[in-house]
């Protein structure tokens, strides 16, 4: 496998100035919580599927 480097660079750049923008903006915070609901809901849902199968066994 072969890394990209310049398009590993660009991404990178680019999510550096995104952060500090939406830090400077108020907004990461905002974006933080998303993802942590985001993150909570996926984690609800793979609990309630395993639930589902051990009952069904």
């Amino acid at each position: 496998m072969q890394i990209q480097w310049s398009k590993l660079l660009v991404r990178t750049g680019a999510w550096i100035c995104t952060e500090v923008a939406l830090t400077c903006l108020g907004l990461d915070d905002l974006a933080d919580y998303s993802e942590f609901i985001f993150q909570q809901r996926l984690a609800t849902q793979a609990l309630s599927e395993a639930v589902c199968l051990v009952v069904t066994v």
